[in-house]
Formats: structure tokens, sequence, C-alpha cells
């Protein structure tokens, strides 16, 4: 999928929006996926995001988080920790699918499906022009950040 377009796709967001990939031509975006709400290291994934929302905006990039959590846990997690950009509910798992991050992973010794953690962007003419698959949350946004300001000289 790197290198190509990314195919059209809707989602609820929060603050009563809705998400259509093709809205968003002409803007880089963000779309980090994320195991859950509230968790230790999706919370801080998304406080890292949120920290530097502004330095995104400044190169024309907007930020989305997606997991499988509801709009109700989505809102509740976006305002306890005031993220300026929006959750996507992917509740059908329809982006997940589109960007194949669910995995079979290891939880309590248990094999359980779920999503892994990844970051994609999406240039503004809908094309996919990176991607990192098993993220480790410390120092990405910056990792992405510093990839953001790299489209600026393609």
């Amino acid at each position: 999928m790197l290198n190509q377009l990314v195919s059209d796709f809707q989602l609820p967001a929060t603050s009563g929006k809705t998400f259509q990939l093709s809205a968003y031509l002409g803007k880089t975006l963000v779309i980090y996926f994320y195991p859950k709400d509230s968790t230790p290291g999706c919370t801080t994934q998304g406080i890292q995001f949120r920290d530097a929302y502004v330095q995104f905006q400044q190169h024309n990039a907007e930020i989305f988080g997606i997991s499988r959590d509801n709009l109700n846990s989505h809102e509740n997690f976006k305002a306890k920790f005031t993220f300026p950009f929006e959750l996507l509910a992917d509740t059908e798992e329809l982006a997940c699918t589109l960007f194949d991050v669910i995995k079979m992973k290891n939880m309590y010794g248990n094999q359980v499906r779920g999503i892994e953690r990844s970051t994609f962007v999406i240039d503004k003419n809908g094309i996919l022009v990176k991607e990192w698959r098993g993220v480790k949350v410390e120092g990405h946004a910056a990792e992405v950040l510093s990839f953001i300001q790299t489209l600026e000289f393609i």
C-alpha cells in the first residue's frame, strides 16, 4: 500500500463529526492507530501528539487517532487529556482492515486480536508516503513530525 493512493473511507469522529478521507485532500494526514483509550501507552502517545499539535499544523498536517473503542469512550479520553485533534471510532474495523493493523497479540498468556500500534502519513494527494508499525511510544510523535517536515522539500 506504500506509495499508493489510499482508498476513501469514512468513520464517526469525536466532536459530533464524521471523518471522510477524501475531504482532506490538500493536507498531510497523520493517522495513528492505538490499542485502547485511557491505557498508559496510548495516553502517553496521545499526549505527545497533543503537545506537538501546533507544530504539525504549521506544516499543514492534521492528526487523527483511531482505535476500536466507541465514540463515548473516545469523547471521555479526548476531554480528559485535552486532545486538540479528533479520535475516530473504528468499531467495525473498517480502517483497521484497510491499513492491516489487527494482529494476534499475547496478553497475560492468552492470544487476543488487537491493534498493532501503527502510524501512517498520507500526503496532500492522498498517497500513503510513510508507515510505522509496531511503534514504540517514546519519541514517536517527534519522529513523525521530523518526517512531515521533509515533505515540504519533495
